[in-house]
Parts: C-alpha cells; sequence; structure tokens
C-alpha cells in the first residue's frame, strides 16, 4: 500500500507550509493520480484516512475557498524540480469553457521543455474573451520578479498577445519574442509604404517561410518580420523585436503549451469536470494541478531515461513523456495487491528537490 508518510515528508522538507495543509496535498495528489479527474466529489471518494467521504469533500472544498495558496513558492518549487536551467523558452496562451453560463478563463504562462508546456504563472480571468495588457504584463512580471529577464531565452504567443503597448513593454525588459501576427496589420514596406502584412509574404511557396533580414516599421517601432502561405490558404506571420533566422522553427515550440492545456483536461486531469465558478479557488486547484502534472512529468522522464519507447510510424513515441508519468503514478496509487516499493522510494525521491 502507498507509503503516504514519505510524500508528506518530501513535500514538508521543499514547500515551508503547515503540517495540515502538507497532509492534505499528499492525499489530493494521491486521490487525483487514482480518479484523474477534478470532480471533487469524486476526489473524495478517493481521499486516504478514516475520515467519510463527507468529511472528505468539505476538506477539499474548504481548501480550495480559504488557504492563502503561496503561488511564488509553488512557482520556484516547480522550476526547481524539473531541474533544468535557464534561460527558458516560455509559451503564453489562453483556455476557457463554460460551466453554466459562467466563463471559466485562464491566462497561463508555461516553460516549453521536450515538446509540452510546464505550468508557472497563471491568472484566471473573471471575463469572457482576450486577455489585455495589463493581464499579460502582470503575468511577465510575476515571471521577471522570481526568475528574472536573464532566463527567457523567447516568448511565444499567438495572434491575440500582439499590440504596441505590449510590445514596447517586452522590448523595454529587453525580452526577445516571436508573436504571430494578424495579416491585415499595417506595416511599412520595402518603398516606404504601409501595407497589409500578408502583402509581403503573398509570393511565397507553401509552407516555405520568408525571413525579412531588415525591420519594418509598424506601430511606430522597428519590428522584424518573416512569414508564409499554409495550405489552408492562410498566413503565418511572425514578428519579433529582434532578427532571427529560422524564427518558424522557434515558434513551433509554442505548441507545447496546447499540449499541455490537453494534459490539464481531457488528456490527464479533466479539468473541465470542475463546477468551481470562482476564480480564486479555481487558481488555487490549478496550483495543485501544476505540482501533480510537474511530477507525472518528471517521473516520465526518468522512465524515458531507463527504457527508451521506440517511435512509431508518424515519428513519435506511443505515449507522451506526461502520460508515462502519470500511469506509473496511477499504478502505484492502486495497485494495492502489488504495491512496488522500489518504484514508490524512486519517484518520491524524483520529488525531492532539497
Amino acid at each position: 500500500m502507498t507509503d503516504i508518510r514519505s510524500l508528506e515528508r518530501t513535500l514538508l522538507d521543499n514547500l515551508p507550509w503547515n503540517k495540515a495543509r502538507i497532509k492534505f496535498v499528499a492525499r489530493f495528489l494521491l486521490a487525483l493520480y487514482a480518479m484523474r479527474t477534478v470532480n471533487l466529489s469524486i476526489l473524495a471518494t478517493a481521499f486516504s484516512g478514516h475520515a467519510k467521504e463527507e468529511s472528505n469533500y468539505k476538506r477539499l472544498q474548504r481548501f480550495l475557498r480559504e488557504f492563502e495558496m503561496p503561488y511564488a513558492q509553488l512557482a520556484l518549487f516547480i522550476v526547481k524540480l524539473l531541474g533544468v536551467p535557464g534561460p527558458y523558452t516560455l509559451a503564453l496562451d489562453r483556455t476557457n469553457w463554460k460551466v453554466g453560463a459562467v466563463d471559466l478563463n485562464i491566462l497561463m504562462l508555461s516553460i516549453v521543455y521536450r515538446g509540452i508546456g510546464i505550468p508557472v504563472v497563471w491568472i484566471v480571468l473573471s471575463k469572457s474573451g482576450a486577455s489585455d495588457t495589463s493581464e499579460r504584463t502582470t503575468v511577465m512580471e510575476i515571471f521577471l520578479d522570481l526568475f528574472g529577464a536573464q532566463n527567457v531565452a523567447c516568448l511565444l504567443g499567438d495572434r491575440e498577445f500582439v499590440g504596441s503597448e505590449w510590445f514596447r513593454f517586452l522590448k523595454r525588459h529587453r525580452i526577445k519574442f516571436q508573436m504571430r501576427l494578424h495579416r491585415d496589420t499595417l506595416v511599412r514596406n520595402g518603398r516606404g509604404q504601409y501595407v497589409q502584412a500578408w502583402r509581403l509574404f503573398c509570393r511565397t511557396r507553401i509552407n516555405c517561410p520568408l525571413v525579412i533580414p531588415e525591420a519594418r516599421k509598424m506601430w511606430g517601432m522597428e519590428l522584424y518580420l518573416s512569414g508564409c502561405r499554409l495550405k489552408d490558404g492562410e498566413y503565418l506571420i511572425l514578428v519579433s523585436a529582434e532578427f532571427c533566422e529560422k524564427p518558424h522553427e522557434e515558434y513551433r515550440k509554442r505548441w507545447g503549451i496546447e499540449t499541455l492545456f490537453a494534459a490539464l483536461k481531457s488528456r490527464g486531469f479533466n479539468l473541465e469536470d470542475t463546477r468551481i465558478q470562482d476564480p480564486e479557488r479555481l487558481s488555487r486547484l490549478l496550483a495543485l494541478l501544476a505540482l501533480a502534472f510537474t511530477w507525472a512529468f518528471v517521473v516520465g522522464l526518468w522512465q524515458a531515461s531507463v527504457k527508451e519507447l521506440k517511435l512509431k510510424k508518424h515519428g513519435y513515441p506511443p505515449k507522451s513523456i506526461f502520460h508515462r508519468g502519470l500511469n506509473i503514478l496511477c499504478r502505484l496509487v492502486t495497485n494495492f495487491e502489488r504495491f512496488d516499493v522500489a518504484v514508490w522510494r524512486k519517484v518520491i525521491k524524483l520529488l525531492s528537490c532539497s
């Protein structure tokens, strides 16, 4: 049977929280790996101990309602747990869904590593629709305060994350970026005329990017552009503060945060099962998921180093690193008849950063 005491000790050594909170987090992690859902009524059935299901459910509610989550401490622990030195490629994106008539809208910054985003900083938006500049700068300022601008190799973002004020903020902090640009954005061409951005790339071959070596003026700034036509007739146009020889290869890493969202939702912890509507409570839940996700990912990295999986015809392994780790943790917390003590000790050691 799972040795929950060793998990509690490891968490206590690495997170400066009181014992009652640590005991709760340990039980939450084990229940989450077993049930793979954030539905509180289901998680309550899987909490270890002698407490009744109703008591566990109230305990879950109380934690999400009352605990003053030390997000900075958790972010530092997650990056330390990942064990990869900076500077980091970051991806900024937003995911949203509805609970009844209420929009749940999350703006998240992740470190992209081995094809997937590692959740580090997020805010829950109390609105539907796109983020604004103040919300994006808030997320970036939290990261910069914790890790410094020297630990940002490049920031990646989709078409939502453009704008003069936002770009000036990034340039002021000397943050390199690759953002996708709306095709109709006005930019100055080589003859000094302002044209829609897509016109600079309308003669490119399908999926063959053109990188313009000279800076072009837009929004009163000198910025660098690259772009190409896509098969569906759309354009992939990228903008950056500095010249980059292969910007599209860098931008391709942005897909890592989409993979993260899938892992938090239908391909992992079923975040959309939550009935939580309060932004702060949802943010606390995300903090627990970020810890659970990163531990599973680190366990998957270890497993990949022990046994390399054969690649399938499409060039990818049959299981992602995250899912390999998640499956190992799930087996450990549910296989009571043949509990593997050696593997449990290893995954506990992987969780320790002290």
